[in-house]
């Protein structure tokens, strides 16, 4: 992927400047390993491979695609995959996948005990999402949906725990009673038996 810091080029102190890691085409990019979660790991350390940037995907393989990680637990995974759909979607679509990949995100931050990060992330994609309600694109369950960032955040702001990712992970579409929340007795959107 890219050289490890510590490389060539000089600041007024002479020391040498650490070297910025660079994917294939030069541009910069952290070649740090990652975990499930996508925070770096040290140098050398194993990690979970992270998601190619830019694959062409079909909104259903896209939908698919982040469904899988989120079940897996590895929401920041699920971002990336969303990201793409984002960047790639027309652009009265575009707001609706950036607010997918906000969720997914405000759900990294909340496995990670970011409870204020994931509140912000988990807003900003329910805000996104809003205007896409009553369309119901590509079966995604707009409503579901926010209302499972709701109840997350209702949950984050009275906890700040972190809390299991794969367990916490809503549904993308709609499929019946699966839809949007995963259901529960308790009313956070965990699947059942979870441990919250």
């Amino acid at each position: 992927m890219g050289a490890a810091p510590g490389g060539a080029g000089s600041s007024a102190t002479g020391r040498r400047a650490p070297r910025r890691d660079r994917d294939e085409e030069g541009r910069a990019r952290n070649a740090r390993p990652r975990d499930g979660l996508g925070r770096p790991l040290p140098y050398g350390s194993p990690g979970v491979a992270r998601q190619p940037e830019g694959v062409s995907r079909t909104p259903a393989q896209s939908l698919a695609e982040a469904q899988r990680l989120l079940d897996d637990g590895m929401p920041f995974h699920a971002h990336e995959v969303l990201e793409d759909a984002w960047k790639a979607a027309p652009e009265a679509e575009r707001e609706l996948w950036r607010g997918l990949a906000q969720l997914a995100v405000g759900l990294t931050h909340a496995a990670r005990g970011n409870a204020v990060g994931g509140t912000a992330l988990l807003d900003r994609g329910t805000a996104a999402l809003a205007p896409y309600a009553d369309a119901v694109p590509y079966g995604i369950d707009i409503a579901g949906l926010m209302s499972w960032a709701g109840k997350l955040t209702g949950r984050l702001t009275g906890t700040g725990a972190a809390v299991p990712a794969a367990q916490t992970a809503p549904r993308l579409c709609a499929t019946g009673h699966d839809a949007g929340d995963r259901p529960t007795g308790n009313g956070t959107g965990d699947r059942p038996g979870a441990a919250g």
